[in-house]
């Protein structure tokens, strides 16, 4: 019997998460996946402004999710957790030790959902930073501390965080207009720094960590919170960066991408990896790149689409 394979993935109830499960489990790994949401309906606050509550049901569940993969012939493991609570991290972590032995990949999908999302900074407590801080940037952290051990000690594994772009551009207008709150892209920002550092630190050990730009995706959250917040749900197929992630988790190739940022779009499409999707498309995002746009420049020109 060949050895199992285990991916976690957080932010697993809908959107990104989820499909990234469905591509993992076809790619032989059985999943445990984590987020808040357990069954359909749930209500919970999820607004994005301080001006206003939200509590109607997102779509979505980690049942849903755990059904998806089961129906592909892998297991699926639920852990519930909260971003926000440690405990919750470290109690999910170790189930998954606990249950399945390893760890093999770990997904960051999950970020912080809550006021001080779309508020401008003058609107926005300092602790609503300080949560998104702790949600995007060190809670992945504390999920590392409990998987990698036992990627070190068996030789290898694969780490990808799913950034943003906004980590290294500016938004065009101001958050609830189309932009988004500081806190979004400060935490960001300093999320978009690990996969460098473990990089460097683990190379020896087998360890791989990785960056997963989306650019816009189009999520069942997006369809339902955004468009009062001037984003509509326009973005590609989530599917765009479920098929890359599990490229990097299953390529021999990934190798050389070890440490870097991989724009999962234009990545995609160069390497035909979705046949049917058409490709990225120019204009569907909010974001002005003049402190990193070399970059999006060159990929953009390589695809004859306006930078």
């Amino acid at each position: 019997m060949s050895e199992r394979k285990v991916a976690f993935v957080t932010g697993a109830s809908r959107g990104i998460g989820k499909v990234c499960a469905a591509y993992l489990a076809d790619a032989g790994y059985d999943v445990a996946i984590s987020a808040r949401t357990v069954q359909d309906g749930e209500a919970r606050e999820h607004s994005s402004t301080l001006r206003a509550s939200d509590t109607s049901p997102l779509p979505g569940s980690l049942a849903a999710t755990a059904a998806l993969v089961r129906e592909k012939g892998r297991e699926a493991l639920m852990v519930p957790a909260d971003l926000l609570d440690r405990a919750s991290l470290g109690a999910a972590a170790t189930t998954v030790l606990e249950r399945w032995g390893r760890v093999d990949v770990i997904v960051h999908n999950g970020r912080y959902i809550g006021p001080g999302h779309m508020d401008r900074f003058l609107d926005t407590p300092i602790e609503l930073l300080e949560r998104q801080i702790d949600a995007n940037v060190l809670a992945p952290l504390v999920l590392n501390q409990y998987v990698l051990p036992g990627m070190v000690e068996r030789g290898g594994g694969t780490i990808v965080n799913i950034t943003s772009a906004s980590a290294y551009g500016d938004p065009t207008k101001p958050a609830g207009e189309g932009g988004w709150g500081m806190g979004y892209g400060i935490s960001k920002g300093a999320f978009q720094r690990v996969a460098g550092f473990l990089a460097v630190e683990l190379a020896d050990d087998g360890v791989r960590c990785f960056n997963v730009q989306p650019g816009l995706i189009a999520t069942e959250r997006i369809g339902q919170d955004m468009a009062k917040f001037g984003i509509a749900n326009v973005g590609a197929p989530a599917d765009v960066v479920a098929v890359v992630v599990a490229w990097l988790c299953t390529s021999p190739e990934a190798d050389a991408f070890n440490g870097t940022t991989i724009e999962a779009q234009y990545f995609c499409h160069e390497r035909g990896m979705l046949p049917g999707w058409e490709g990225p498309q120019p204009g569907q995002g909010s974001i002005r790149y003049d402190t990193a746009g070399a970059v999006l420049a060159e990929l953009e020109s390589r695809l004859g689409a306006p930078a």
